[in-house]
């Protein structure tokens, strides 16, 4: 019992110990300071919710992209580019086949030792490229960004042998891809074309910033011609899959497909064989004028469709879709004749006499002369100390407008253009206007790039570019197609075109139609005068 009272005594105090425990606890606790606790947890939960939102709704798709960007991709299924027809449907353009190599940086092995012997042996086959070059490149891309799961663009045109190596040891290569693209190869039976039908080469930054996410880095654009002028329309709507990868990066499966749009095909309104023809002829006359450059075109008059359109020399835009070498770049660049530039639709140059049907038309219209109007020429004028000749010797006699025409009786467009004597002359002001209503001083819209404007004098751009006052001869050369008037072929094309088809003058254009990619009717362009 005495144990047992012992015991309860231990438990009583024991219990009572801690009674005045608690009311010490109790008594000294300040509840007051609650609420700074309370403050500081809602300032650091606000934190927390605040940082995950930041991550799963501003950063969520980008966060959500790089994760399954390692499993589940959406691989791009390329359009065929469009062909290009002659106005007898005859083909001036094919795809062909195309090995290119490119990496995606972000599936390259991490260990340094596995990828230097990757793009060793990758340097080692290919013969064309360096390590050091693929590895300046990989540097600019940022690790683990979306741009690291983008194309990096190696080489192309790998030859056949090649390619079939690297296919067979790229598949145990982490991030290396063979891809079979198509490239372009024109038909030059007369080499020509290739000012028409320009070229298309692998996109370039510039190019790639101004074209947005419709093309990547390894993709190739019109670069001249109409590859580049119809390049919407040539080349097509991509498609697209979703691929899961593995650990190579390599696809496994195709989740889903969307397809595409193939690119339209171009009818032109040349004529491959008139062309041919033209340019043969053509070299003929330069080869016995011992000329070295020259441009001819045949139009339509009718309806502005250009037929054949020549500038010599040419060059062959196969290398360049090929993928020119810098030597044969910097020979055609630093040529003396220019092949690269044509001369057709860019060249700008004095129109010579065939201005003067303009000047007729004009002095006709303003009643300056009528058809029974005849002027002597007796081989030429003389205004104080400076003489204006005619071309022959002598003269042509009287002269009315059809035999000025005809025979290019300088005087009469001196009179007719900047008067003689007591026989007023349209003037330079009324040339000028008659001049610009004929499309001179302006791009004629041909559906080509790198037009060339012309050029037209007046007194304004005389004074304020030569600091000089307009004087009669000016007026002079100018009805003659001399002095600073500048004209392109093909304005030259066009404003004749108006005599032939009884006062029209219709816009010159190369494509006149445009099909499907397996060749039914889209539309038929139609080109207002």
């Amino acid at each position: 019992m005495l144990g047992s009272a012992n015991r309860l005594g231990w438990a009583e105090e024991t219990f009572m110990a801690n009674i005045e425990v608690k009311e010490t606890i109790g008594k000294n606790f300040n509840f007051k300071r609650m609420i700074y606790f309370n403050i500081a947890a809602f300032f650091l939960m606000g934190i927390l919710f605040s940082r995950t939102a930041w991550l799963q709704i501003v950063k969520g798709d980008y966060y959500y992209g790089m994760a399954e960007g390692n499993r589940i991709r959406v691989e791009r299924i390329e359009a065929k580019r469009g062909i290009i027809y002659d106005s007898n449907r005859h083909p001036l353009v094919r795809n062909t086949a195309n090995f290119m190599l490119y990496v995606i940086p972000a599936d390259l092995p991490e260990e340094e030792t596995e990828r230097e012997r990757i793009l060793s042996r990758m340097c080692e086959i290919l013969k064309t490229v360096s390590v050091d070059e693929i590895k300046t490149e990989i540097s600019k891309v940022k690790p683990k960004s979306l741009e690291a799961f983008r194309p990096l663009f190696i080489t192309d045109n790998i030859e056949y042998e090649k390619a079939m190596l690297l296919l067979i040891e790229s598949e145990d290569w982490s991030g290396v891809i063979l891809s079979n693209k198509t490239r372009r190869e024109y038909d030059l039976s007369s080499q020509s074309l290739s000012h028409i039908l320009g070229y298309t080469g692998k996109i370039n930054d510039n190019e790639l910033k101004k074209a947005g996410d419709d093309y990547l880095p390894i993709d190739y654009i019109g670069k001249m011609g109409i590859e580049y002028f119809w390049e919407k329309d040539l080349k097509g709507v991509n498609g697209n899959k979703q691929i899961e990868v593995d650990a190579l990066g390599k696809e496994k499966k195709i989740i889903g497909e969307k397809t595409g749009e193939d690119g339209h095909n171009l009818v032109l309104s040349l004529d491959a064989q008139l062309q041919k023809k033209l340019e043969a002829i053509l070299s003929d006359h330069m080869q016995k004028l011992k000329l070295a450059r020259a441009s001819a075109v045949v139009m339509d008059p009718g309806n502005g469709e250009v037929k054949a359109i020549i500038s010599l020399p040419a060059y062959d835009n196969n290398k360049f879709a090929k993928g020119i070498s810098s030597k044969d770049y910097k020979e055609l660049l630093e040529h003396p004749d220019k092949p690269l530039f044509n001369r057709a639709v860019s060249g700008e140059f004095p129109s010579g006499s065939t201005i003067k049907p303009v000047i007729s038309a004009a002095a006709l219209q303003e009643r300056v002369v009528s058809e029974n109007t005849t002027i002597l020429s007796n081989g030429g004028i003389r205004i104080g100390q400076w003489f204006f000749p005619d071309w022959k010797a002598g003269g042509h006699g009287v002269t009315d407008v059809r035999n000025a025409i005809a025979n290019s009786v300088n005087t009469f467009y001196y009179y007719i253009g900047g008067g003689y004597q007591d026989f007023s002359g349209l003037g330079v002001d009324r040339i000028v206007k008659y001049m610009k209503l004929f499309g001179l001083g302006e791009k004629t819209g041909i559906d080509l790039p790198g037009e060339a404007s012309g050029f037209v004098p007046t007194k304004e751009w005389k004074e304020k570019t030569k600091k000089e006052s307009w004087y009669i001869g000016d007026t002079y050369h100018l009805s003659i197609g001399q002095g600073d008037l500048l004209a392109t072929p093909l304005q030259v094309a066009m404003f004749t075109g108006f005599f032939a088809n009884k006062g029209k003058i219709y816009r010159p254009h190369i494509v006149n139609e445009i099909l499907t990619g397996d060749d039914k009717p889209i539309s038929k362009i139609e080109y207002t005068i």
